[in-house]
């Protein structure tokens, strides 16, 4: 990576940061929102904060920014939406397209196509969750999650010997969709490679081992101060760590993806078995962030991996394409 050779690189830019939003990780999004535009503004670019609503092209479109730093995260932000809205503005973005971002949130379709390029996933499929609610699909121990959800928003983990399903997704608060992904729960190691995508092709940084304080890396674990200890790097033999970081780069191109993504990973320690559980397209970049540190453990600090994300966003914008 090419290092900032100036006090300002970024002079002379204006850049508007998506945060917030109203997915139900809008909370998340604000802090990795502020955390960028603060980066922006010290590497010298005039930084619009955006907190995007429905009239979210009138105001851009008023701003009239340069480049929008897509900060956002969960659905609309995250799943292609806001990136279509983008392309129709032809202001250029960071991070994936609308078709990368749209097959990353869908685990399913995400899951076929990661199988599809030789990448190990978990088995399981979608079932309506009111099945789910009634018996288990499959036998314990499963994980029930959302099929188009992040941040382990509305996750349920069965264990063995459990008495019954998780009778939760079937209350009428419920707002995380009509099927759910069922998959077999694999036991063992949480871990996590980012990726840089170079443009000599994607980079593997490092792989962190994600030890949760309540015992599963749910929501209040990644984002809550004392949530969760990351280990890096992961004390795991060398031959692991070289498979996850090539099945991090390997789904980061079968899903077509751009920019900075963070690939999330089971490892059975007892039967060698690593499963890619989920390619994010937008990880977080919050104090308590995995790519954030990853960056840091390979000498680029948190200024430089976002200067990295905005040029790496106006390079695809020269090159011909929007984002």
């Amino acid at each position: 990576m090419t290092q900032p050779n100036t006090d300002a690189p970024l002079a002379g830019r204006h850049i508007a940061v998506l945060l917030g939003g109203p997915s139900s990780e809008r909370e998340v999004s604000l802090v990795s929102g502020r955390e960028c535009a603060d980066a922006l503004e010290r590497l010298g670019a005039r930084v619009t904060r955006v907190d995007p609503g429905k009239d979210v092209a009138q105001v851009l479109t008023r701003v009239a920014p340069d480049l929008v730093f897509n900060a956002l995260h969960g659905e609309w932000g995250e799943d292609g939406c806001v990136q279509g809205v983008l392309e129709t503005l032809k202001l250029p973005y960071t991070h994936s397209g609308v078709l990368a971002s749209a097959l990353a949130m869908d685990k399913a379709k995400a899951k076929a196509v990661l199988a599809a390029a030789g990448v190990t996933v978990p088995g399981g499929g979608l079932f309506s969750r009111h099945d789910v609610a009634r018996d288990h699909v499959m036998q314990p121990p499963y994980v029930v999650k959302p099929n188009a959800e992040g941040s382990s928003v509305g996750v349920f983990i069965v264990l063995e010997g459990a008495n019954r399903p998780p009778v939760e997704l079937s209350a009428p608060t419920w707002t995380y969709g009509e099927e759910v992904m069922v998959e077999p729960y694999v036991r063992g190691l949480e871990l996590a490679v980012a990726v840089l995508g170079e443009s000599n092709g994607p980079r593997a940084l490092a792989v962190t081992d994600i030890r949760s304080s309540t015992g599963f890396y749910d929501y209040d674990a990644k984002y809550s101060e004392g949530g969760s200890i990351h280990v890096l790097p992961a004390p795991i033999p060398d031959s692991v760590r070289d498979r996850a970081m090539r099945m991090a780069e390997l789904g980061h191109t079968a899903l077509g993806c751009q920019g900075v993504t963070r690939s999330d990973f089971r490892y059975d320690d007892i039967n060698d078995l690593l499963v890619l559980l989920e390619v994010n397209t937008q990880p977080g970049m919050t104090p308590t962030s995995l790519a954030p540190e990853q960056a840091d453990h390979v000498g680029i600090s948190f200024d430089q991996l976002v200067l990295w994300i905005v040029e790496d966003a106006y390079a695809r914008c020269s090159a011909g394409g929007i984002a």
